[in-house]
């Protein structure tokens, strides 16, 4: 499979000014939004300090994150059971008689993805001969897409169309790993997207979520802007009357419907018609998407709010880098409907980074910063703690969730593959290795090639801080050490 690489050039590097507006700019529209043609080269803009998690601006409180490179463990032999870990009692703690992951072993060794089946090359730098095919009925890497505009962020894939939103403030998209369109904002990298039948919402660093209608494959330019939120209206609307704005920071008040820090995460309840983000700055906010209305700003934690999941019950998930992970529902209150918060399920000293669920099975998942993956089991009247995987040396970055498949992705340049099975026991079935930085985010779409309906397969799409998206198939029931070698051995 070919490594498609286009380069590009730096730019002059843009500030981002956070002061209050005044209320005659908030009659402003938007910046405008352009699309690019396949000849245009929109280069990204540099940051002096870390890619893995950047600094806002100079104001910014420290995020309480303590996933700095480190020396590596020794490995010896894998063993899934040293990986899974569960409750001593259902009440107990999940860092009760806990270990540090980096006394665990790695199940690097042992991972079908280290030894590729035949005829698959295992992937490697810019420079190395492009991989060969992978057949549909194999498992494996697939290819590696790259182009020089920084830092891999955000990535959600919807029928077939791949958007990887990066640190150049661009939204490209893909399709079978070659480019098939793209479309900028002139401000904020791009933090998160999501994706809702025609619709792209993108999270930036400025604190706007962006809209975007996909126009259709026949179009030259095949996405178009058609709004930020909140929208100028409301915000003017909101901005007239003191009542309506909150205190940020000393000596500094916005309207309450306005983010006024870098949306980090998004989620989209499509059979209630609502749209989630997570900020930066602490808040959950929650948008009615028929009118692009903002509904409710929750103060949710006490640091910022690193990832949100729509989940089953009615719940909606918060991870936070304040160490929590809190559960909210919608209900009514008085004459209004508001969300409440249920419970907090964690609350330790390192960082939650991202949040899931397996809707099928009931479960949510927690990567934190420490290296471990937490779970939570759906009971009777609300969640009960199920265990913790450990498969990383450094901090789990980002989670994503595949029929009975719940893959991690870390700073330390590995995606784990873990399989549910029953009884709520987990098997790290694969570690999928390639990237040179940490992978920062995930993405999973079901393969409609695949010819067994009794072992489904996955495509999984992994963005990383090495400015790279690899491309992997995986399936549900996995190969064996010795499955694969009887594999080679026939061919």
């Amino acid at each position: 499979m070919t490594i498609f690489k286009i380069k590009g050039g730096p730019t002059s590097p843009e500030k981002n000014s956070l002061r209050r507006r005044k209320l005659g700019a908030l009659f402003a529209s938007d910046p405008h939004s352009t699309q690019d043609s396949e000849h245009d080269h929109h280069h990204f803009t540099h940051y002096n300090h870390s890619p893995l998690y950047p600094r806002k601006n100079k104001h910014s409180p420290r995020r309480n994150s303590d996933a700095s490179p480190i020396g590596n463990a020794s490995s010896p032999k894998y063993n899934p059971t040293m990986y899974y870990s569960g409750p001593s009692t259902p009440t107990s703690s999940p860092y009760d008689n806990l270990m540090s992951p980096l006394d665990q072993p790695s199940p690097y060794i042992n991972s079908p993805w280290i030894h590729q089946p035949a005829g698959i090359l295992p992937p490697g730098d810019e420079g190395d001969e492009p991989e060969t095919d992978v057949s549909p009925d194999k498992c494996g890497f697939m290819g590696s897409i790259f182009r020089e505009e920084g830092h891999i962020y955000s990535l959600a894939a919807s029928e077939g169309l791949l958007y990887t939103g990066s640190d150049s403030k661009n939204i490209r998209v893909w399709k079978n790993l070659q480019e098939f369109s793209g479309f900028k904002s002139r401000s904020g990298l791009v933090k998160a997207v999501v994706v809702l039948g025609d619709k792209v919402y993108t999270g930036h660093q400025d604190g706007k979520i962006r809209i975007w209608r996909f126009l259709g494959p026949d179009r030259r330019n095949r996405h178009k802007f058609v709004g930020s939120l909140p929208t100028t209206r409301e915000l003017v609307v909101k901005s007239i009357n003191r009542k309506n704005y909150v205190e940020v920071r000393r000596n500094r008040n916005v309207p309450w419907v306005k983010h006024y820090d870098a949306v980090s995460c998004l989620s989209i309840d499509a059979d209630q018609g609502l749209l989630y983000s997570g900020s930066w700055d602490k808040t959950l906010k929650v948008w009615r998407i028929s009118d692009s209305k903002c509904l409710e700003s929750i103060q949710a934690h006490d640091d910022a709010v690193n990832s949100v999941v729509v989940a089953f019950d009615g719940l909606v998930f918060t991870g936070s880098a304040d160490g929590s992970v809190k559960a909210w529902r919608r209900e009514l209150v008085g004459k209004s409907t508001q969300h409440v918060l249920v419970d907090t399920l964690l609350k330790q000293d390192h960082a939650v980074n991202s949040v899931v669920v397996m809707q099928s099975a009931g479960a949510l998942y927690a990567g934190s910063s420490e290296g471990l993956v937490n779970f939570w089991e759906r009971e009777k009247h609300f969640m009960s703690y199920g265990g913790v995987l450990r498969g990383h040396k450094l901090a789990v970055l980002c989670l994503a969730v595949g029929g009975n498949l719940v893959l991690s992705g870390s700073a330390d340049n590995s995606i784990c593959v873990w399989r549910r099975d029953d009884g709520a026991e987990h098997t790290c079935v694969a570690v999928l290795t390639g990237h040179s930085g940490p992978v920062k985010c995930l993405a999973v779409e079901k393969d409609d090639a695949a010819e067994e309906e009794s072992d489904p397969r996955w495509i999984v799409y992994s963005g990383s801080l090495d400015k790279s998206v690899k491309v992997w198939r995986v399936a549900e029931r996995g190969q064996s050490m010795k499955e694969l070698e009887e594999a080679e051995e026939e061919e």
